[in-house]
C-alpha cells in the first residue's frame, strides 16, 4: 500500500478504535430483543464501510490469493466480466431519462452498469493491489461526476437508487485504501452525489415496497461517504418504517403493517398493494405475487443496508432480521421447484429471485449461526453468485462464509 493509503488507513483505524472506546463493544454477534429502535451508529463512520469493510475485504483477500473456493471461483468470474475490464470507456451523459419499463431508455443502462464497474473495479484492485484497476474505477467515477446533473422521466428515483447504490461502494474502497484519487475529483465525486444523487431519493417512495428500499440503500451508502449524519439517520428511520411493510410476520396480525405516510387505511387498498393477495402467511412479502424478481430486489436491499449499518455500529439485525430470514426462507422454497398452493398467487409464481441471497445468508447463518436450510441450498446452488446488472454484484466472492 503506498503511503497514503497507509496514513488513511491508520486514521481509519484509529476513528474505529477511538469510536469503540466511547461506544462499547461491537455487537454484531449477539442476539438483542427485536425490539431495540434505541441501537444508533457509533459517532464516527467507519470507512471502507458501504456493504464491506476493511475486514471483510481483507478475508475474501486472503481467501483469492490462497486459491480458496468458493471465493476464486467467484473472482475469477467477475473478472472475466465486462464490468472488470481494464479497456471499459464510460459513458456518463448530463441527463440520464429512465422512463417506465425502460422507454425510454437514455444513459440508464451506460449509469448502472458503469457504477457497476467501479465498484467490480475498486474490489478488483483491493484483491490484486494492480493500481490499474484502480485507476480504472476513478476514470470512470471522474467521468460521471464531470458530467451528470440530472435523472428524469418516471423511473427517476429507481434509476436513481440503483446507480445511487453502487457509486459509494466503489469510492469508498478507492478513497480510503488508494492514494492515486486526487482532493478535487473526490470532492467533485461528493458534489455529484450530494445535488445529482441524494435529493432524489432521500424522500422515499411510496410506489412498490423494492422502490423506497432501493432508495434508502442509495441514501445510507451516499451519507456514509459524504460523512452526512443527519440525511443516514433519516434514510435508518425510513427504512424501519418500510421493511415491517414489505415482509410480513404471523405477529402483524391480520393485516400487513403499513409504511408511514402510505395511505393504506382500508384491507382492500392493502390487499391490492400486496398484488391482490388476501392470505397472508409469515415470509411473503409485498411483491411475491408480483414476481421474485422484484421481491429479490427488496430483499436484497433490506440485507445491504442491514449490512452497511452493522458496518457503522448500529446492528438492525436483531430488528430486521427475522424478517429477512423468514423472506428468504419463503421465495427460496418455491424457486428451488415446489410447487405454490392454490392460495398462494392463485397458485402460481413467476419465479427468477435472482444473486441476492448471499448477503442475508452470511450474516444470520455464517454470524449468528441460524439454521436456513432452504435459503442455504438455494445460495450454495447458485455459487458463483454474479450480477443483476442493476446495483448488486459478486456477492459470493465478498460475503460467501465471511465471519468478519
Amino acid at each position: 500500500m503506498r503511503t497514503r493509503a497507509l496514513h488513511l488507513a491508520l486514521a481509519t483505524a484509529l476513528a474505529a478504535l477511538l469510536a469503540g472506546v466511547l461506544t462499547g463493544p461491537a455487537t454484531a454477534g449477539q442476539t438483542q430483543p427485536s425490539a431495540a429502535p434505541e441501537a444508533t451508529p457509533k459517532a464516527a463512520f467507519t470507512h471502507p464501510g458501504v456493504l464491506v469493510s476493511r475486514a471483510q475485504l481483507d478475508f475474501v483477500r486472503s481467501k483469492v490469493n490462497a486459491g480458496a473456493q468458493p471465493w476464486k471461483g467467484a473472482y475469477d468470474a467477475m473478472l472475466a466480466s465486462p464490468y472488470a475490464s481494464l479497456s471499459r470507456t464510460p459513458k456518463p451523459r448530463a441527463v440520464v431519462e429512465c422512463g417506465p419499463y425502460s422507454d425510454p431508455n437514455i444513459g440508464c443502462t451506460d449509469e448502472r452498469q458503469d457504477a457497476l464497474a467501479a465498484y467490480s473495479l475498486s474490489l478488483a484492485w483491493y484483491i490484486s493491489r494492480d493500481s490499474r484497476y484502480a485507476d480504472k474505477a476513478i476514470q470512470i467515477m471522474d467521468a460521471w461526476s464531470a458530467t451528470i446533473k440530472d435523472h428524469t422521466n418516471s423511473n427517476a428515483p429507481l434509476q436513481t437508487g440503483w446507480a445511487g447504490s453502487s457509486w459509494p461502494r466503489a469510492a469508498e474502497i478507492i478513497r480510503y485504501t488508494y492514494d492515486g484519487w486526487s482532493a478535487a475529483s473526490i470532492d467533485r465525486f461528493k458534489t455529484m452525489l450530494r445535488n445529482v444523487y441524494l435529493p432524489k431519493v432521500i424522500g422515499g417512495s411510496n410506489s412498490n415496497g423494492n422502490w423506497e428500499l432501493t432508495m434508502m440503500e442509495a441514501a445510507t451508502g451516499i451519507s456514509v461517504f459524504l460523512d452526512d449524519r443527519a440525511n443516514y439517520d433519516k434514510a435508518i428511520a425510513k427504512f424501519r418504517g418500510r421493511v415491517p411493510a414489505y415482509i410480513y410476520l404471523g405477529s402483524d396480525g391480520a393485516l400487513p403493517k403499513t409504511a408511514p405516510g402510505s395511505g393504506l387505511d382500508t384491507r382492500d387498498k392493502i390487499i391490492n398493494y400486496w398484488q391482490g393477495q388476501s392470505t397472508f402467511v409469515t415470509g411473503l412479502t409485498q411483491e411475491t405475487c408480483r414476481d421474485f424478481t422484484h421481491t429479490g430486489y427488496g430483499i436484497s436491499s433490506i440485507s445491504h443496508v442491514a449490512e452497511t449499518s452493522r458496518i457503522q455500529g448500529q446492528d438492525l439485525y436483531p430488528e430486521v432480521g427475522e424478517r429477512l430470514r423468514q423472506a428468504l426462507g419463503f421465495q427460496s422454497k418455491y424457486e428451488l421447484g415446489e410447487a405454490p398452493p392454490s392460495w398462494l398467487c392463485g397458485g402460481s409464481v413467476k419465479r427468477g429471485l435472482g444473486p441476492v441471497t448471499e448477503v442475508g445468508f452470511n450474516a444470520l447463518h455464517t454470524r449468528l449461526g441460524t439454521a436456513m436450510t432452504n435459503t442455504q441450498k438455494l445460495t450454495e446452488q447458485q455459487r458463483p453468485a454474479g450480477t443483476n446488472s442493476l446495483f448488486l454484484g459478486w456477492e459470493t466472492l465478498t460475503h460467501a462464509e465471511n465471519p468478519a
